[in-house]
């Protein structure tokens, strides 16, 4: 339902669209049956290309070029795709969007080795646009979402952790990069600082509140619906915003501590799921994401009216108010 929303959005680009998913077939292409297979196997598995759509939006507000604004967009997908392949290999995840993730299908090797093609195929792609400060925003972006990656990892099954920590985890490892995809097509099209400026911001509590629905929806979601075992954050041991307000509970706080400390069977992870789920904390989350996504919208009103600006709103409150 929520994927047929979007594609309405998106209709008023869909050229511009199309033309960017040829060109990440085109770019996931190598002389590597095996690395063929599976990186088609990650892009076929689809996607809401969130990410190119805000490069392509973001470059009507200054002159708008497909041709340039693709060699942005494709780049920062194939990062996204990247991070998604080697957090499958981190997490054991067997299952995403429905289908079996790469190292599933393969192995972790195979797994690690794609995502790495990614992004060394992302960074060439970059190269052919002749800009040091899109060069410049792009690599400290990568080092960002590392950084993210990697705090995740330091933060596994830390169930006292507090929100600060979960805030600046989710900002390095959505948020930066769905601001970044904002920027980058602002600049690539020339558009002034205070547009860009507005447009880096939006994209930033843009990507905070969609990591927050992502995570509510973890626990409200049902397996079939999330193409993956619900509460299989938790089962990671990835520490998600419902959990650390759920756990002030001193009897939710019990059970998610028991659970957190070995592994759960079916049974025992449903139970959980609910517990979080009929608690405050669902209420308490969808808050949050609401306070980033209403400042969102505030940066958006400072910006030019325009079809590109009714357009973000549009997806900003699309994304906002996902149910599924």
């Amino acid at each position: 339902m929520e994927k047929m929303k979007l594609k309405l959005l998106y209709s008023d680009i869909k050229p511009e669209l199309e033309v960017i998913e040829k060109e990440l077939e085109r770019a996931v292409n190598s002389e590597s049956l095996l690395l063929n297979d599976a990186s088609l196997h990650l892009l076929q598995a689809g996607g809401k290309r969130i990410r190119p759509i805000f490069v392509l939006l973001a470059g009507k507000f200054g002159d708008y070029n497909i041709d340039i604004l693709k060699k942005i967009a494709v780049p920062l997908e194939l990062i996204h795709m990247a991070s998604l392949v080697h957090d499958d290999v981190i997490d054991d995840s067997e299952i995403r969007r429905g289908r079996p993730t790469v190292k599933s299908q393969w192995n972790n090797s195979v797994a690690m080795y794609t995502g790495d093609f990614l992004l060394g195929r992302s960074l060439e792609y970059i190269t052919r646009v002749e800009s040091p400060v899109i060069h410049r925003i792009l690599s400290k972006t990568i080092i960002e979402v590392c950084r993210g990656e990697i705090i995740q990892i330091e933060d596994k099954f830390k169930l006292d952790q507090n929100l600060r920590d979960y805030l600046r985890r989710i900002k390095r490892k959505t948020a930066l990069l769905i601001s970044s995809s904002c920027e980058l097509g602002a600049v690539a099209a020339g558009a002034d600082a205070k547009t860009t400026a507005h447009l880096r911001r939006f994209g930033y509590f843009m990507g905070m509140s969609f990591q927050i629905i992502d995570d509510i929806l973890d626990f409200t979601s049902s397996d079939e619906v999330l193409g993956k075992p619900s509460g299989s954050d938790f089962m990671q041991g990835n520490i998600t915003l419902p959990v650390l307000y759920a756990r002030k509970d001193p009897k939710i706080y019990a059970l998610l501590k028991s659970g957190n400390e070995r592994e759960l069977t079916d049974s025992e992870r449903l139970e959980i799921v609910a517990t979080v789920r009929d608690s405050d904390a669902m209420k308490q989350s969808r808050a949050l994401s609401d306070r980033y996504l209403q400042k969102a919208l505030d940066e958006l009103d400072e910006l030019p009216k325009s079809s590109a600006t009714k357009m973000m709103r549009r997806i900003a409150l699309t994304m906002g108010n996902r149910k599924l």
